[in-house]
This record gives C-alpha cells, structure tokens and sequence, in this order.
C-alpha cells in the first residue's frame, strides 16, 4: 500500500469555520471589464507573493499532439493579450510556430486565487523585443545567445564555454537581440477567474470573447 502521509489531509469542517471567522466574505467578481479584473488581481500578486508574482504555466501541443506545460514569466498585458518572451527555437517555440494556440494558468498561492486563459497566439513585433531584450541584464543576454534552448547539453562547461564565447564577440559594446529570440502575444478567447471559497464552493466567473466586448458565465465549483 502507498505511504500517504505525506500528503496533506483534507480541511475538517472546523477547519472552514475557523477560516470563515477569520475573513469578512468577499464581494462577487465584477464582470466588467477581465483584464482591468486580472490586472488588480496581478498588482496584489506582485505585492504579495514571495517569489515571481509573474509566473505562469504555458501549454502547447507538440506535433504528436501531446500536451506540453512549463512556467514561463508575464512580461506584458493589455487588451491585446499576454505577452512573454524566449527562445524561439526551443520546444514551446517550435510548437507555437505549428500549433499558434495556447493556455495559461496563474496560480498565486498566497491569494488563493488563480487565472485560466485560452487564446490565439501570434509573435510581438521586432520592435516590442528589441525593446524588451534592451532591458535584460547583460548576462541574460549573452545567455540568449549562449544558449540552445531544450537542446542536449554534454555538461555545464560546454554552456560556460558558449557564455564566455559570446562575451568575447561582443566585448563590451551593446549585445542585439538574437534572431532566434522574440516574444509571443496570447489573445484571450477566455479568461476564467478563480477565488478559493470554503468548504471548496469555489467562485468562478469566465469572460468569453465575442464582438464589440465579452460575454460572462459564472461556473459551479
């Protein structure tokens, strides 16, 4: 029989009620506007999360068809969609080129709350990186030319070697971004807020684009 007990037991009944004396109830989702919602949910993450406020998990689809999922950071969002950057000859990048769609999920453990997101993808523009990769610090820009993304590295020193190599071409001028380097825009075609409720009576509401704005629905736990 697997051991279990390092998993934590589910919350007792006295559990909830503790936590419900302990907290004033929450007003409901507005269901205005979802990235004015997202973006005030996002300002309390970074505030209060210990680490990477910014973290998202971002799933693709290989060519197989299977699924693939890996944390990545927001470095942008508006009413176009979410944006980050990477290698794009690495493996998110080489699905995204075949399969242009994708999912999010920011899970901010200290708010006890999260937030799907679905969309199309499309690649941000020469100018929006070349902005961004402006503001990385040096060594994570030589690191973008140093490294093969997802490829099979033989041991650390071989990734040293190639940081040391590209700190030597380009001495102490200015490092342009890599060819292979860019960002990726995910325009939501759902964006689904998520608030830890007790007893698991989640709340759930989900915006839904359609022309001229967003539908809503609000979703059983």
């Amino acid at each position: 029989m697997t051991d279990k007990t390092f998993i934590p037991a589910s919350p007792s009944e006295d559990d909830y009620v503790r936590q419900v004396a302990a907290a004033e109830p929450p007003p409901l989702l507005s269901e205005a506007d979802p990235i004015a919602l997202f973006r005030d949910w996002f300002a309390e993450a970074l505030a209060r999360e210990a680490n990477d406020g910014n973290a998202m998990a971002l799933a693709t689809v290989d060519a197989d068809g299977m699924p693939d999922v890996r944390m990545v950071l927001l470095k942008d969002v508006d009413a176009s969609g979410f944006v980050f950057y990477t290698n794009l000859e690495s493996a998110k990048g080489r699905e995204l080129a075949a399969n242009p769609k994708a999912a999010l999920l920011f899970h901010w453990k200290s708010l006890r709350r999260q937030v799907r997101v679905r969309g199309v993808v499309t690649r941000t523009t020469d100018e929006e990186a070349d902005a961004y990769f402006a503001t990385r610090a040096r060594p994570a820009q030589l690191g973008a030319w140093a490294s093969e993304q997802s490829r099979t590295l033989p041991d650390r020193l071989a990734l040293e070697k190639r940081i040391a190599e590209a700190g030597l071409r380009f001495g102490l001028g200015k490092v342009p971004r890599p060819p292979h380097w860019s960002g990726f825009r995910i325009a939501p075609q759902s964006i689904e807020f998520w608030r830890d409720r007790p007893f698991r009576l989640h709340e759930r509401l989900v915006f839904e684009a359609a022309a001229g704005g967003w539908t809503t629905r609000r979703l059983f736990p």
